[in-house]
């Protein structure tokens, strides 16, 4: 938008310096301007002073008249109607040609911008969920302090997205070979009677309610980090927020949407947004 508006104003500006700095186009402008504006006056008194009965009349009268003007005056003054075509013609051809893609952003297909190498490593590889942890893991007195329906979550990754899926083992496998950071899937699926529980819950666990959420569709999943062998999802851990910040950058380096970025943030949450999924 910025180079056309500066094209224009260049093309408008070396009209104006060739009026005023060169007589000759300016006579050539004005003889134009007089010709023309002769030319409409006697078309106009001979339409006043003269009685039209019918359009033919009118036709010869005027139309005809005006065209072969109009033919003598492109023909002798070819080079100014050129030059007027090209500077009517080139800005809106300009625009066309430096314009990409449009597309409405509610029609786009997919907003995500996917890392190269990790669309690569997601065509060639087939990656496999980890062995299920221990069902005590989850039921520490320290979570369900803070996370008491944690134990009652689905940890099935086989009712997850297979697309879905495979982002997410890849997120866990840089995360645990390029960080150090073990993850855990806490909660995959989620039944749209859980969504509303959840939902209606006093604290701030979500705020969607039944298939408002990507977890209806398997294309979410809560997740933590697992350290010395015992469940951290505590937010006041440095090393847990460290480990979310760097969760949430791979997750958006593999077109996953992260909670932590979102007003009530969610850090151990990302999901596969898309189109025409969630109404």
């Amino acid at each position: 938008m910025l180079f056309l508006t500066v094209t224009l104003y260049f093309l408008l500006a070396s009209l104006l310096t060739a009026l005023v700095f060169f007589p000759t186009s300016r006579e050539i402008a004005a003889h134009a301007l007089l010709k023309t504006g002769r030319m409409v006056k006697t078309r106009f008194s001979v339409i006043k002073n003269k009685k039209i009965n019918s359009l033919e009349s009118f036709r010869d009268a005027t139309v005809i008249p005006s065209l072969r003007t109009g033919r003598h005056l492109a023909k002798q003054y070819h080079w100014l109607f050129l030059a007027a075509a090209a500077l009517l013609c080139f800005p809106p051809l300009l625009a066309w040609l430096i314009s990409g893609k449009t597309m409405l952003n509610g029609f786009d297909v997919s907003t995500r911008d996917i890392n190269v190498q990790v669309a690569e490593l997601l065509k060639g590889e087939h990656l496999v969920p980890p062995v299920a942890l221990p069902p005590t893991v989850f039921i520490t007195q320290e979570i369900l302090q803070t996370h008491p329906l944690l134990s009652s979550a689905n940890r099935n990754w086989q009712l997850l997205n297979p697309d879905f899926t495979q982002r997410l083992l890849l997120i866990f496998k840089i995360m645990k070979e390029k960080h150090g950071y073990d993850m855990v899937l806490l909660e995959g699926y989620r039944s749209p009677e859980r969504q509303n529980r959840l939902a209606q819950r006093k604290v701030n666990v979500t705020a969607a309610a039944a298939f408002e959420s990507y977890h209806q569709y398997g294309l979410a999943a809560d997740c933590a980090f697992l350290r010395d062998g015992k469940l951290v999802i505590s937010e006041k851990d440095d090393w847990a927020m460290r480990g979310y910040q760097i969760y949430g950058e791979v997750a958006a380096s593999v077109g996953m949407e992260w909670g932590g970025r979102w007003k009530m943030m969610d850090f151990g949450h990302v999901e596969l947004r898309s189109p025409g999924v969630i109404k």
